[in-house]
């Protein structure tokens, strides 16, 4: 109890001297010095609980040593994660994009959306269409957005009344395609409404593109080594 509160009193002084600007004895600022109070408190937390086991429970000193190392590394690692938090969060992201290239890692601060190159070589997108989740592939060959017969009817097209009068080449040869305008596509948080695009006919695609339609009206898209960024 003495050590506690010895403790107690060590932590109200500090408090004071914060508060009457005793930080610029050291060169600190007082807005410094009062940041330092929270990086100093869970060490007096950790002192207290050190001290209270020494007086009151006669643990050995090595188990109590251990245990203080303990707690002084967990807080170290604490503050060194809090420090590069920045970095931890983009290895973060790029791990999950590694896990799943198709889903965007958005930066809202940014504007941007980046997307991880797939074990097939191509950008895999994970787009919305008229509200309906729609896969697609990065195309800048393809001269506007191109849906599957399939995908078009998910987000509510009826392919039944178009006319397929376009001619296409895709990767599965010469087909044809029918001229249609998307009421809304969003790709990573970016969104873009009225965009002009192609319905391939039944069978002639085998994936939606992303093609040029959407992609002319970003800022910027970027491709470098395996990563695509999109710049609203």
């Amino acid at each position: 109890m003495i050590f506690v509160g010895f403790a107690l009193v060590v932590a109200v002084a500090l408090a004071l001297l914060i508060s009457s600007d005793a930080g610029t004895l050291v060169g600190l600022s007082q807005q410094q010095a009062g940041q330092l109070v929270p990086l100093l408190a869970p060490l007096l937390i950790l002192l207290i609980v050190f001290g209270g086991g020494v007086f009151a429970r006669r643990r050995r000193a090595s188990e109590l040593i251990g245990n203080l190392a303990l707690w002084v590394g967990l807080f170290g690692i604490v503050m060194v994660g809090y420090a590069y938090r920045d970095d931890l969060n983009g290895i973060a992201a790029r791990v999950f994009g590694e896990l799943m290239p198709g889903t965007a890692i958005v930066d809202a601060e940014r504007g941007t959306a980046t997307f991880r190159r797939g074990r097939d070589g191509h950008f895999q997108i994970e787009g919305q269409i008229n509200g309906a989740d729609v896969p697609m592939i990065f195309d800048t060959g393809a001269s506007a957005v191109v849906l599957t017969s399939l995908d078009a009817r998910r987000a509510g097209i009826d392919t039944a009344s178009l006319r397929f009068n376009t001619p296409v080449s895709t990767a599965n040869g010469t087909g044809r395609a029918a001229s249609v305008v998307l009421d809304r596509i969003e790709i990573g948080g970016i969104v873009r409404k009225r965009v002009r695009a192609f319905v391939a006919e039944a069978d002639a695609l085998d994936t939606s593109l992303l093609g040029m339609s959407f992609l002319e009206t970003l800022s910027r898209y970027a491709v470098s080594s395996n990563s695509l960024e999109l710049t609203d």
